[in-house]
């Protein structure tokens, strides 16, 4: 079993960090009411595929559909905190944890207000999508998310 993630404060992450936030919507709940598991995964790469072209200036689809980078998940983790209700704003931040030679491992937390509802790690796989193989983070993928680290501190 996995060690639980622990997120960060709410008001310990800095300004640098990119913060997305998802209202949740009656199609993202299951009949208790409450976020179904899956939909929360979903959500999160939503909020990846965002970060990518708003803060790393890379287009997420170009990449998968002209470069035939695979952006795929060798790993998913999630600790649910507390239940995601309809009609709350969960803000995520996006936190790079690693840039490896073909991966990138992804911190996410949710936040309700200064209360936090998901935790969550996500390891991105680069793969060449023809080929079938890892390959090594490109170098300006590489080179945007080590800006972005380097400033969300």
């Amino acid at each position: 079993m996995s060690e639980r993630i622990e997120p960060p404060a709410r008001d310990t992450i800095g300004p640098g960090v990119h913060i997305a936030p998802v209202k949740i919507r009656f199609s993202h709940c299951d009949p208790a009411g409450i976020v179904y598991f899956a939909r929360w995964f979903d959500m999160l790469n939503g909020v990846i595929e965002d970060f990518f072209g708003a803060v790393l200036g890379l287009d997420y689809h170009m990449l998968i559909r002209d470069r035939r980078l695979g952006l795929g998940y060798g790993q998913a983790h999630a600790d649910y905190l507390k239940p995601g209700l309809m009609g709350d704003i969960v803000e995520f931040a996006v936190l790079v944890e690693r840039i490896g030679g073909a991966s990138i491992t992804l911190s996410i937390p949710g936040y309700r207000g200064a209360e936090p509802v998901i935790a969550a790690r996500l390891v991105i796989v680069t793969t060449d999508l023809d080929a079938h193989k890892a390959i090594r983070v490109p170098d300006d993928l590489r080179a945007a998310l080590t800006r972005y680290q380097e400033r969300s501190r």
